[in-house]
C-alpha cells in the first residue's frame, strides 16, 4: 500500500497511508502555499515506513526505552516521557507527532496560517496576528456517518497566534485509540500537537470511577500487537448515576490541573455523559481561553 493524496473541497488536501489519515489546509501566497503542500507531501511519503521500522520499540513503556533515533519517534518519546513514571508508551503521541511533523512544512514566509488534522489531533502554524477556530465534538456515540447534513459541533474556540498553543488533541474511550478511563472526550490545548496528544491520553485515563457496569478487556484481546499489552482497557460504559460521573470527572480534573501545573497543557475540556469540566489557562492574555471564545464551547 502506497501513500495517496488528493485535493478536496475548501482548498484542502487529503493525505492517506495505512493508518495515517490527514486533512491539511493552508492560507497565504499562492506559490508559498503550493510549495508548502508539496514539501508536506514529500515528508509524508516515507513517514509510515520510518515509524514501522521503530515500532517494536515505540510499543514499549517509555521507562524501559532509550530515546529513539528517528525524528518523529523522538518527538513521540519526549512527549510521553514527560508523564513517567505513569505507564505510557510513545504511541500515546503518535497522531499528534505526525501532524506536528507535517505542520512544520508550512512554517515559511508567505504562509499566514495552516493546520494539519490527523484524526482529530491537530497541529497548526499561525503567523503573528492570525487565529484558527477549532470545533469541539464531545461524544462520538452521537456521530452517524450516514447523516448527510452538516456536522454540528458542541461548540468552538479560537486559538490565537499570541497564545502558547500550537497543538490540540482529543482522547477518550470511544476514540481510535484505547483508553483506561471512561471519558467521552478529553480535549487538550498545548504548546505542541505531540504534547497535547500525550496529555489528552493521560487525563482521559484518569477520568474513572469504580462501577460494576463498566466493561474492560485486556488490550491484547481487542487488538493484536497493542502497545498496551494485557492492560485492561475500556470497551463499554453504561449510563452511570450522575454522582458517579461527577466523581470520575473530579478525578480527571485533578489530573488535568497537575498536568497543567507541570507545564504540559495550557487548557483542557473533559466531557463524560453530559457533564463536563473546563480547566482554564493559569494566566490571562488577549483572546485566551478565559475569554468567551473558549468559554462558549459549553454555553
Amino acid at each position: 500500500m502506497s501513500a495517496t493524496r488528493q485535493p478536496i473541497d475548501g482548498g484542502r488536501w487529503h493525505f492517506q497511508h495505512g493508518p495515517m489519515d490527514l486533512i491539511l489546509r493552508a492560507e497565504g501566497e499562492g506559490l508559498a502555499v503550493a510549495a508548502a503542500h508539496e514539501a508536506a507531501w514529500q515528508r509524508f511519503v516515507p513517514l509510515l515506513d520510518e515509524l514501522v521500522a521503530e515500532l517494536p520499540a515505540l510499543r514499549q513503556p517509555v521507562t524501559a526505552l532509550a530515546r529513539p533515533a528517528g525524528v518523529v519517534a523522538r518527538r513521540m518519546w519526549d512527549a510521553s516521557a514527560a508523564f513517567a513514571p505513569r505507564f505510557i508508551t510513545p504511541m500515546a503521541a503518535v497522531a499528534g507527532a505526525v501532524a506536528q511533523e507535517l505542520a512544520a512544512c508550512y512554517q515559511r514566509p508567505g504562509i499566514r496560517r495552516a493546520w494539519v488534522n490527523n484524526g482529530g489531533d491537530i497541529a497548526c502554524h499561525l503567523a503573528p496576528g492570525t487565529s484558527a477556530r477549532v470545533g469541539l465534538y464531545s461524544d462520538l456515540s452521537r456521530f452517524d456517518p450516514a447523516d448527510a447534513g452538516a456536522l454540528r459541533t458542541d461548540g468552538q474556540f479560537d486559538v490565537h497566534a499570541e497564545q502558547p498553543v500550537r497543538g490540540v488533541a482529543t482522547s477518550g474511550w470511544r476514540g481510535r485509540s484505547f483508553s483506561l478511563g471512561i471519558a467521552d472526550s478529553v480535549t487538550v490545548l498545548a504548546a505542541t500537537a505531540a504534547g497535547a496528544d500525550a496529555a489528552a491520553t493521560v487525563i482521559a485515563n484518569a477520568v474513572d470511577v469504580a462501577h460494576p457496569g463498566i466493561h474492560r478487556l485486556p488490550a491484547s484481546q481487542c487488538k493484536d500487537g497493542s502497545d498496551l499489552g494485557d492492560t485492561p482497557v475500556t470497551v463499554d460504559v453504561p449510563a452511570l448515576p450522575p454522582q458517579a460521573v461527577a466523581r470520575a470527572l473530579d478525578a480527571g480534573e485533578r489530573c488535568a490541573r497537575a498536568v497543567q501545573g507541570a507545564g504540559h497543557a495550557w487548557a483542557a475540556i473533559l466531557v463524560c455523559q453530559g457533564q463536563w469540566r473546563l480547566v482554564q489557562p493559569l494566566s490571562s492574555a488577549p483572546g485566551d481561553a478565559t475569554q468567551p471564545a473558549l468559554g462558549s464551547v459549553f454555553a
